[in-house]
């Protein structure tokens, strides 16, 4: 089918669909790629909101001759969801649970309802769908069974395949058919149903294919290759039609419902870590773990566990499971009725170690034994790290990255020793090497070789090292394509694994349901050579443009002093698109838009820095409204697995839009503050005017961009100002503090608080002054950086850092109370001065609740403290969560007497500074603030504290609950005996 835009195509779609239709170059781009290394730029998108208007957007597709491309979240890691179609993006609308049959354990379900979403909804039933991948936090159903998905867990629960019952489909002609268990005779097919005249010829083909595929498809549970024609052999019991559109990639019809087979909750679980001195060793080990019954059997190599090591969020787990410094870790669980049989199961694992001639106490390849893993919240941790294996692995920051093409072929566990030696053996051959992960209960274990496909001499290494992997996946009987599917990487090897003969069977079954082409083309059948760099990310052509970036990127490879490289760690493997747990991606969570996730905004950048999307385009308006909902909370850089900083990346955008484009009011106002903040100060009452009177905010709405229905934060006539007289006090307890432009001007009384909290615990205050002589207060910058005024922030960094320095010499603890302002003197001040005072100060930096946990864990913080309240609600700012700080703000809590502390899981507030007073951003900050954490606040008793340490937070939740939030220091500086807290003691900059 041609692949020519018709013009007609995307007029006739808006006129007709109350879903969303998209043209332009920037979310067609969004769309060219998956979690694979292809890039095709899609004609157009399509979200409909509702089944009948997908079945339109395919009639209308028919009509004009355009192929269509069904697609889920966007995670395949061959190739499967790229193509130069009209996408149906399934994820956003199509995601209802429509039926649920408890004592059934059945349930039926549209193809964009998420697995992690599913599970939700079926875990107050005691059931789940227990295909668990390790993609589940955004793996569309429709994409799972498209790609005939298996999970960790298949050893017991199988793949997709077998937990699909039936699927209500969309033929290439247009009428819908019922996909479903049938007699062999197909006597219980109702005359008029599509699917007799197919399901005819399908059981004649199997009928006449039969010997082939008993002799040709390999006989393990991990083979997604080809089309499922086995299914349909004389002789099987359980003829279902359904089980030739799993695994069959979007390429014969469209899934509008998929009912599913559910199973019981998993019971209590234990773990049994089992560390091997040598990776062959490990590998033939699971041949015989797995007769004991387990649930699972995942592999960690050595080298994943040095990546792990190194990404804070997996760092500890690490910690607490692995014991030295391993080959390989076997993690096996056991998940029986009860945990004595699980008791039982593992003390076999223990004593099967040993009859390995593994021990602790031995050297070499027979060191080694098991550690025991019983608390549910470390094997959930355990699991999270095991399913981050890929993202772990794609942290390497070279212009080199493990590639995915021989990733998950399968072996019999009989083999899997030696294919593993092998295939590590093909690899240095060709002067590269791979990290092992994954599921080594059933022979298929991930590896990427690492390659580096902007380089022809590489590009030649793939080719090479996969038609030698498949050989000798092919000499163990094994499968090619045991997890990810087929897509552009494996379709081309099908007639080397399968022969001529089912490849042409393979041919038939495309042209019967799919004769001109509609269903995602090029895919199992007539596929294009899978190292054809015309359909690379990175093709023959390209290359970073020259731009000047402003902030330190030294650290990555690429164009922009490394910002290209940056932007290129997204491996749009998605982790962004959760809807629950952690912060990422806040504004995502709101509009479900490719647009607004972590993913989507890195994908354009990198299209924009490398001339793909126009000239100029970084200064776009395109881009502008394409960064607008980032509200630059921080989460992946802690949270995406591969670092990607998006808040980092934004203040480059702003700076380069700034450049081009000058500053609106809005930014000037933002920005500005705290230049024009003393001021305000001095006439508070005039500077509030805007709030006060209707007709200011109606301008302020039209002309700066601020929200006339949000009340800008109040100027005070009490604004802090530091005491004229510095009272001698001894150093030997003493702290710097930081007095930041938004407490000093709107809440002074935090301030007030934290420096008598200080005082009581019998610390000296050191309050510097600017070494430059001026009068206006130090401020982090961190406005200035919300707009892009990269230059005024490094002049802020400047005055800060020079009047902090003699202290720092002198390892004077730095303390503060603002998140975003203390915690950018940790992130961003050492990229604007490449300076070593600079990063001295970045070490030092801590938040004010930091450093009181710091002093308590060493015994050194004397506080008397009384009881305040019985019950108190926290939420974190999303830079405590970036920064890993929010433990210590739960910890200083714990000091307080008997206050019962719940943390509301939280992403962000959805104010994010100036974010949420924008007249273009209120409603999706409004809405991000009820995704959870005003409904919690509503929900607490009144005499609950409700507690935050962000300026901005604390504004949302006045603004959306009534209530008033407090800030740690004054909680603290409430429950010190007595409430007469002793004035601080306060000294000015020591001498220069």
């Amino acid at each position: 089918m041609a692949q020519t835009v018709v013009p007609g195509l995307e007029r006739r779609l808006k006129a007709h669909l109350l879903g969303e239709v998209q043209f332009d170059a920037f979310t067609r781009g969004r769309y060219a790629t998956d979690a694979s290394h292809y890039q095709i730029m899609p004609l157009g998108v399509v979200a409909p909101r509702s089944v009948k208007e997908a079945e339109y957007a395919l009639a209308l597709a028919r009509e004009e001759g355009v192929s269509v491309l069904p697609r889920g979240a966007g995670t395949s890691q061959a190739g499967q969801t790229v193509n130069s179609s009209l996408v149906i993006d399934c994820s956003k609308y199509l995601d209802h649970l429509i039926e649920l049959d408890v004592p059934g354990r059945r349930c039926v379900v549209e193809p964009g309802i998420v697995l992690d979403e599913l599970n939700r909804r079926l875990r107050p039933h005691g059931l789940w769908f227990p295909v668990d991948i390790s993609t589940s936090s955004r793996a569309t159903i429709g994409g799972m069974v498209g790609n005939n998905s298996c999970g960790a867990r298949s050893l017991r629960y199988g793949n997709t395949r077998e937990n699909v019952l039936s699927i209500d489909a969309v033929l290439a002609d247009g009428s819908v058919a019922h996909f479903g268990p049938a007699a062999r005779d197909l006597s219980d097919l109702p005359p008029a149903s599509s699917l007799l005249p197919l399901a005819r010829d399908l059981l004649a083909l199997a009928a006449r294919e039969a010997d082939e595929i008993e002799a040709r498809f390999p006989k393990l549970q991990r083979r997604v290759g080809g089309y499922n024609l086995d299914a349909l052999v004389p002789g099987r019991n359980d003829l279902n039609f359904a089980h030739l559109l799993v695994g069959s990639e979007g390429t014969l019809a469209f899934s509008t419902r998929i009912e599913l087979k559910l199973s019981p909750l998993l019971g209590a679980r234990a773990v049994g870590a089992c560390h091997f001195g040598s990776f062959f060793q490990a590998m033939d080990a699971a041949q015989h773990i797995v007769k004991l019954g387990p649930t699972a059997v995942e592999l960690i190599d050595r080298t994943m566990l040095g990546l792990a090591r190194e990404i804070a969020m997996f760092r500890p787990t690490i910690d607490a499971v692995v014991r030295g410094d391993p080959e390989a870790v076997l993690f096996v669980e056991f998940a029986e009725d009860d945990q004595y049989h699980n008791l039982r199961r593992l003390m076999q694992l223990r004593d099967l170690i040993g009859d390995l001639g593994l021990g602790w106490n031995k050297t070499g390849a027979k060191w080694g034994g098991v550690l025991e893993v019983f608390d549910p919240k470390l094997q959930a941790a355990i699991t999270e790290t095991r399913t981050a294996g890929l993202n772990i692995m794609m942290s390497m920051k070279e212009e080199g990255k493990p590639v995915s093409f021989v990733e998950d072929c399968a072996v019999p566990l009989s083999r899997l020793a030696e294919y593993t030696s092998k295939l590590t053996d093909i690899f240095a051959k060709h002067g590269t090497c791979g990290t092992w992960y994954a599921h080594a209960s059933v022979g298929c274990l991930h590896v990427r070789p690492v390659l580096n496909l902007r380089l022809e001499h590489d590009v030649e290494a793939m080719r090479a090292i996969a038609e030698e992997a498949f050989e000798l996946v092919r000499s163990y009987k094994g499968s090619h394509s045991g997890e990810h599917g087929d897509g552009i990487v494996r379709s081309e090897f099908h007639e080397k694994m399968f022969g001529e003969r089912l490849v042409r069977a393979f041919e038939q079954v495309k042209e019967w349901f799919d004769p001109k082409g509609l269903y995602n083309p090029g895919k199992i059948v007539r596929a294009p050579k899978f190292d054809d760099r015309r359909v690379f990310r990175y093709g023959p052509d390209y290359r970073g443009e020259n731009i000047r970036a402003q902030l330190d990127w030294s650290a990555y490879p690429g164009a922009g002093g490394g910002f290209q490289g940056a932007v290129e760690m997204c491996n749009n493997n998605g982790a962004c698109r959760a809807f629950t747990g952690g912060v990422m991606c806040p504004s995502y969570r709101v509009t479900r838009d490719e647009r607004d996730v972590t993913r989507g905004r890195a994908n354009t950048l990198r299209l924009a820095i490398t001339g793909q999307l126009g000239g100029d385009a970084l200064a776009s308006d395109e881009m502008a409204e394409t960064m607008k909902l980032c509200v630059s909370c921080k989460a992946c850089r802690r949270e995406c697995p591969t670092g990607v900083d998006m808040a980092r990346m934004k203040i480059e955008v702003q700076a380069a839009r700034v450049a081009k484009r000058g500053l609106s009011l809005h930014d000037r106002l933002i920005g500005y503050l705290p230049r024009y903040a003393p001021l305000a100060a001095k006439w508070p009452t005039l500077a509030n005017l805007r709030n006060d009177a209707p007709r200011l905010r109606q301008w302020s709405e039209r002309y700066a961009g601020l929200s006339a229905r949000r009340s800008l934060p109040r100027w005070r006539a009490d604004a802090w100002r530091e005491p004229t007289r510095f009272p001698n006090a001894a150093e030997a307890r003493s702290v710097v503090f930081f007095a930041d432009t938004f407490n000093r001007y709107f809440e002074p009384e935090n301030i007030e608080a934290a420096l008598a909290l200080l005082a009581a615990g019998g610390y000296t205050v050191h309050l510097p002054k600017p070494a430059d002589g001026d009068s206006r207060p130090l401020c982090c910058g961190r406005t200035f950086l919300a707009v892009g005024l990269i230059d005024e922030a490094r002049r802020e960094a400047e005055r800060c850092v020079t009047a902090f320095a003699p202290f720092l010499e002198r390892a004077i603890p730095f303390v503060g109370l603002e998140p975003s302002c203390m915690l950018g003197f940790r992130d961003e001040i050492p990229l604007l001065l490449k300076r070593e005072d600079a990063r001295r100060l970045a070490a030092s930096a801590l938040l004010f609740e930091e450093f009181l946990a710091r002093e308590a864990k060493a015994g050194t913080l004397n506080l008397a403290l009384a009881p305040v309240a019985k019950r108190a609600l926290l939420h974190g700012h999303c830079h405590q969560k970036s920064f890993a700080a929010m433990g210590a703000v739960e910890a200083v809590l714990k000091l307080v007497p008997d206050l019962a502390v719940e943390t509301v899981d939280s992403s962000c507030c959805g104010m994010a500074g100036a974010f949420g007073y924008g007249a273009d951003t209120i409603d999706v900050s409004l809405k991000m603030a009820e995704l959870s954490l005003l409904p919690a606040v509503r929900k607490a008793e009144a005499d609950t504290l409700i507690i935050a340490d962000g300026t901005s937070c604390r504004h949302q939740i006045k603004d959306g609950t009534g209530r008033d939030a407090l800030h740690v220091a004054r909680v603290l500086a409430m429950s010190v005996e007595g409430r007469d807290m002793p004035h601080a003691s306060f000294r000015g900059p020591s001498p220069q």
